[in-house]
This record gives C-alpha cells, structure tokens and sequence, in this order.
C-alpha cells in the first residue's frame, strides 16, 4: 500500500497525459497536488519541504532554460535567413538514389536538426521534404520521427543528458558515453527500419549497407565526443561529422551531383562546436571556466551552476559571434524575441515537472517505489528503456520523462545493487527512442504532410522499431551489468 502510495503522483501525470490529453503543466500539477496529499498523509510534508522542492525545482529549471532560450533563438534565426531551407535542398542534390536521399534527410539533417534545436523541430522540417521527395505522407513522418529519434537522448545540445546530471550531479563525459554505448547496437536496428520505410519491397544488399554506412558514420564520431566532451556534442557533431564522412564515402561510387553550402548556415554549429571542443578538452581552460561556480544553500536544499562553463553560454557566444561575422546582427532581436515567446509554456511546465521530481525526492516517495520495483530483480536492466519510452510517449519530451524517472531508476538501481550511472543511461536511451511513437509528436508530423486524423497509420510503422530498439538496449544494459561493469 505504501508503494503504491509513493508511485501514485507518477501515474496521475501518466493517466493526465496519456488518457486525458492534459498539457504537461497541468497534469505536473495534478501530480504535485497529489504528491503533497501523498506526503501529508505519511506525515512527512511540511512548508519547508515544499519551499525547498520548489528553490531547488526554479534552480534547475533556470540552468536548463539557459540552454533551451539560444537553441530556440538559433533556430529563429536560422530559419528568418532561409538556412534550413538551403540545408534541405543541398542535401537533396547529393544523390538521385532514393535510399540514399531517405538517409540523408529523414538520418543525418533529422540528427542535425535534434542536436541543434530539438523540441519537435526535426519531424517538422524533415517529414514534408521527403513527402515532397515522393515518399507517402505516412511513410514521410514514419521516417522523420524513427530517424532522429536515436539522437534525441542528446537533442538541443544536451538538454535532456543535462537534466540527468543535474539531478543526479553524475560525471557528464562518463554518462554521456555510457548512454551513447547502449545506442551502438540498436542505432543500426533503426537505420535499418529507416530504410525499410523508403522501399515498397524487401530491401536488397545494397541498400541495407548504405543503411549500416549511415548508422556506422553516426555512431563513431558520436560515441567519440559523448566520452571526450559530455552530453553537448554528440548528437549535432555526430551528425555534421558524420554526415560529411557519408557523403564522401558515396561519393567515391560517383552517385552525387554538386551540392551548394554555405558557410554563413553553418557558421552558427561551427562556432559551437569549436566552442564546446575548446571548453571540454583545453584542461586550463576547462578548470579557469568551471571554478566559478554561483550556488546557494538552504537547509539541506542547494543549487547552482558555472556561469561561464555551461552550454547556454556557449550556445549564445556561438549565436552572437556567428551573427556578426556574417552580416545578421538585425535578424537577432526579433530571433530572440521569438525564442522568448515560445519558452514561456515550457518553462512553466519544466517548473512544475521539476517541483514534482524534487518534492518526491526529499519527500521520500521515490526511495519508496524504487523498494518496490525490486521486485523485478534481475530482469531490472531489461525494463529500464522501456520506462524511459513510457514517459515520453505520455509527455511527448524526453526532457520530461528523464525529470520524472531519473531518480527513480538511480533509486531502484541502488536498491538492487546496480550501478546508478548505467540505470540513468538506459532512462536517457528509452526517453531518446520513446519519442517516435509519442503521440504529441506523431501529430505536430502528421500536420506538416496533411496527414490529421491518421496518426494511427504512423503509430503502427513506429511501434515495432521503438520495442526492439528499447528491447535491444535492455539486453545490453543486462549484459554489462552481469559482466560487473
């Protein structure tokens, strides 16, 4: 009864989400009501436990909203220069081969556009270009949502691996990388069902290599910068570093035409991705930049960051510096002033979301459904993603779901015996691929293509892909955990 007790503020947000379509705040909301009711009722609450939930919940909230805040003003600007539009129609000149033009929108500018915006723009932007390619509008969002979804767990920059850290103050290279490893194995599962999507029949040899070719192009530069840099990187560099590594190695098989870039598109990701390098593996640096540190202490409540170590900063460095070294310096107010616009819902929503996880915390409920869940025992590490997968698909974020379930499954991974730091990347990795088949995303994609009211259609082309790839990266977590890493 206590258990139950403990998880029920978590399945109110589900049944909220889920069941009756409420926006994440209010069923956040839903939850915090009944979480206080919850801990009222054990004899635990107090004002001062609801006051430091919610100091420690604006805390985080504000670091994380530092970094969503330039993401979304990078994107406004890119988007009121034509940058995207360009970006599309460059990567749709590199070849006439239909699996080859399916790689490299719905994977590579899909990842592209994950690690640089995040937030629902890879589906929006990649769904009507490979409509407009000739692939069914269905077969268009399928596509869209599968191939950016692997890149998710490090989308906007980092966004939903920095709410894990900031949760649980882990080590972010190490956590960065320990979720890019249980990415490996199923990352090649959905390049294949990406490709699977862009052919009526079965796929030849051919076309399976090229779908292997683009997951192995991925994989390699991503998990090298996860390891090396942290959560930041992975999936914007593995995208821009690999999708460049592809388009040369297709193009020794002579199948490309001429494709224009221009560098001023991409001077904003450069920047950044210099930045990021520069500030994650210059040793002086890093320490002269992470030793400020603004943090404040209340009771046994706390909070923080380095101002001049953290990505937003970065992020806004890139977007200033890119700016006026091409000319846009006019096209950054109204950016920003759109960017702003569009944070408000989701700020209240992260504070909500946040006030609830840190409520649960010091109140007690997570240490008590974590006992619970122990009873899983063993086959634990096989359930792991599929919880992730669960909270996006209710909040269509994996932001969301990773503020709902982190410290569950650090909690329950203690309980167990497991290694806490592998448990929240198997939470990063289902909250990643949880996304294709959340409903909130399937129908922003389904709108793009003219497709409302036959989101059924998508559902049933993700499913299947979305349970073997968290199935896939289950097994692997089990098999690391049994070889006592």
């Amino acid at each position: 009864m206590q258990a139950l007790l403990a998880g029920l503020p978590l399945l109110v947000v589900l049944a909220a989400m889920a069941l009756l379509q409420m926006r994440a705040a209010l069923a956040g909301a839903a939850g915090l009501g009944v979480a206080l009711g919850v801990i009222w009722i054990m004899g635990r609450g107090d004002l001062t436990l609801l006051a430091g939930a919610a100091l420690e919940a604006a805390s985080s909230a504000a670091t994380i909203l530092w970094i969503i805040l330039p993401a979304l003003a990078i994107y406004e600007l890119q988007s009121r220069v034509g940058a995207f539009d360009r970006f599309q129609q460059a990567l749709a000149q590199i070849s006439e081969n239909r699996a080859v033009q399916a790689l490299l929108i719905a994977w590579f500018f899909g990842l592209f556009m994950e690690g640089a915006a995040g937030f629902g723009t890879p589906v929006a932007l990649a769904a009507p270009l490979l409509a407009g390619l000739g692939f069914t509008p269905a077969r268009a969002v399928a596509m869209a949502l599968l191939g950016h979804a692997g890149g998710v767990s490090f989308g906007a920059v980092g966004t939903p691996a920095l709410v894990q850290i900031a949760l649980l103050d882990l080590p972010a290279p190490a956590l960065a990388g320990w979720t890019m490893l249980l990415h490996l194995a199923p990352m090649l599962l959905l390049a294949l069902a990406v490709m699977r999507l862009a052919q009526e029949g079965r796929l030849a040899w051919a076309q399976m290599r090229l779908a292997v070719l683009a997951a192995v192009c991925f994989v390699g530069p991503a998990l090298a910068l996860a390891w090396l840099t942290g959560p930041e990187l992975p999936t914007l560099g593995g995208a821009l570093l690999g999708g460049a590594l592809f388009v040369v190695l297709i193009r020794r098989k002579g199948a490309p035409r001429a494709a224009a870039w221009r560098l001023a598109d991409l001077l904003p990701y450069l920047l950044i991705l210099a930045l990021v390098l520069l500030t994650r593996l210059v040793a002086p640096l890093q320490a002269t930049l992470s030793g400020l540190w603004l943090g404040w202490r209340w009771e046994s409540y706390s909070g923080g960051f380095a101002p001049l170590y953290h990505p937003g900063t970065l992020l806004v460095l890139g977007l200033v510096m890119a700016a006026a070294l091409t000319g846009r310096q006019a096209t950054l107010g109204p950016a920003m002033m759109a960017a702003l616009r569009r944070l408000a819902p989701v700020a209240l929503a992260l504070f909500v979301m946040l006030t609830l996880a840190r409520l649960m915390v010091h109140g007690g409920l997570i240490a008590q459904a974590a006992e619970a869940a122990v009873g899983a025992g063993a086959f634990w590490p096989l359930i792991a993603p599929l919880v992730g997968a669960l909270g996006t698909f209710v909040s269509g974020s994996a932001t969301a779901s990773n503020i709902l379930f982190t410290e569950f499954q650090a909690a329950t991974a203690r309980s167990l015996d497991l290694p806490p730091i592998l448990m929240a990347a198997a939470q990063g990795v289902g909250a990643a691929i949880g996304n294709a088949i959340a409903p909130h995303n399937i129908i922003a994609g389904t709108a793009t293509v003219g497709l409302s009211g036959r989101e059924g259609e998508v559902l049933r082309q993700t499913l299947v892909p979305v349970l073997a790839y968290a199935l896939c990266a289950g097994v692997i977590l089990a098999l690391l955990v049994a070889s006592g890493l």
